[in-house]
């Protein structure tokens, strides 16, 4: 029997994050497995608006229960651990990871050994304002001894606004991507040393090489760490 890199099983909330990183996955694979050569991928999506319908509620047990029955339908058809290109419902983490089927990646986990590997002290964190101002990433980051700043409050809004209204649409706006930058240099003088792309759609917007920090790509952090629990976890095939 050959030994077969792990079934990555990706349980999807918005469109345009969940497309990037699959097609990290597919794009940075070759460079360790060959040419055109990938993991086994499968992805499961509810509506963006199911999803959405829980959170203005606050019901963040009624989102887990969406990510669970996505990640049974990915283990039914040979999904061998799971990740999910969506920082803000990972705050209904701890309701899925003990009920699901198979393992977990968790996004906010990649971002800090990243960060860690790089030497970054203190992470501004970008996203959508129940990302900002949820537990996602501040358990995972002080776990690691990291501190962490958010952005002001009309800052907040404007960029839930963006991302609500234009990124997970699939717009990109020259005047949002100089207003992001706007935001990171507060950031920067307020002692950050790289920012969180906490929103797995920021990425299609900001550009690494014009912004005032280092960037956090949330997105493509946690495909490159799929890539590697896919390869080193191999199972018999």
């Amino acid at each position: 029997m050959n030994k077969m890199p792990r079934h990555i099983g990706i349980v999807a909330c918005s469109a345009e994050g969940a497309a990037l990183c699959y097609r990290t996955l597919c794009v940075e694979a070759p460079a360790l497995m060959g040419r055109h050569m990938h993991p086994e991928i499968s992805m499961h999506t509810y509506p963006l608006g199911s999803y959405m319908d829980a959170i203005y509620e606050n019901d963040w047990q009624r989102v887990g229960s969406l990510m669970l029955a996505s990640v049974e339908k990915l283990a039914r058809i040979g999904a061998e651990f799971a990740i999910c290109p969506d920082n803000t419902i990972h705050q209904a983490f701890e309701h899925v990871v003990n009920k699901s089927p198979i393992d977990w990646l968790h996004i906010a986990q990649a971002v800090a050994e990243e960060a860690c590997l790089k030497g970054y002290k203190k992470l501004g964190i970008t996203g959508t304002r129940y990302l900002m101002t949820g537990p996602v990433y501040p358990g995972r980051l002080e776990s690691c001894g990291l501190q962490w700043a958010v952005p002001g409050q009309q800052d907040r809004s404007m960029i839930d606004r963006i991302i609500f209204d234009e990124l997970v649409n699939g717009v990109f706006r020259e005047q949002s991507r100089a207003y992001f930058n706007e935001v990171f240099q507060k950031l920067k003088d307020r002692g950050c040393d790289a920012v969180v792309l906490g929103c797995t759609e920021i990425p299609l917007l900001v550009d690494p090489g014009d912004c005032p920090l280092p960037v956090l790509d949330s997105t493509r952090l946690l495909a490159r760490a799929a890539l590697k629990r896919a390869l080193s976890e191999t199972s018999m095939a």
